[in-house]
């Protein structure tokens, strides 16, 4: 049998901790089963993460990295409305798509909450200062105040959460992607009374 690098090792085993926590829930994602995810063995998860904190830490990164590749990808380089409408679609899009990414972030969520550090927020906080980012430079020269780039920004996270809290539920391909209409529509009658 090869031997697997470390850093490949590590990957494998944040991608299984991501599919045993969408499908287990935080609470079911014991180490035994991450690594039978991963088809390592339980000692090389310990090798790799000293505790299951640090593999939740490594998961919130990598989280944070995707979250990051989805708003890069989707900056269309146009103005604020069509940058801000482009980036939510993209964000629902992989959320249909990537279902294990998007039950494992609630459940990650809903468990930093309980928990000291609160490491959601800086996947939160990643998030929105990649997104004011972009679309700070939709905005060149247009006159919109830092303040509404930040309420686009919001507004933008708080549509796509819900949506995916929406498909997490039903499950409904077909459904969901009517609601993710809906969405888009709600987006740009937002943009259009605020930036009238």
């Amino acid at each position: 049998m090869a031997r697997v690098p470390a850093a490949e090792r590590r990957n494998d085993l944040v991608n299984a901790a991501i599919q045993v926590i969408a499908s287990h829930g935080v609470d079911g994602a014991t180490t035994r089963r991450i690594a039978e995810q991963a088809n390592a063995p339980l000692a090389t998860l310990h090798y790799c993460f000293q505790s299951k904190e640090l593999l939740f830490a490594a998961v919130f990164e990598k989280l944070a990295e995707r979250y990051r590749e989805v708003l890069v990808a989707n900056d269309v380089h146009g103005d604020v409305s069509a940058t801000a409408r482009a980036i939510l679609r993209g964000l629902m899009d992989w959320y249909l798509e990537a279902s294990d990414f998007a039950a494992a972030t609630i459940e990650l969520i809903s468990w930093a909450q309980r928990t000291k550090e609160h490491p959601a927020e800086a996947v939160y906080n990643e998030a929105f200062k990649v997104m004011r980012s972009i679309l700070e430079r939709a905005s060149s020269g247009q006159d919109i105040a830092p303040e509404t780039i930040d309420q686009i920004s919001y507004v933008v996270g708080t549509l796509s959460d819900g949506f995916v809290m929406n498909w997490l539920t039903y499950a409904d391909r077909a459904q969901a992607a009517l609601q993710a209409e809906v969405v888009i529509d709600v987006l740009d009658a937002w943009l259009a009374a605020k930036l009238a």
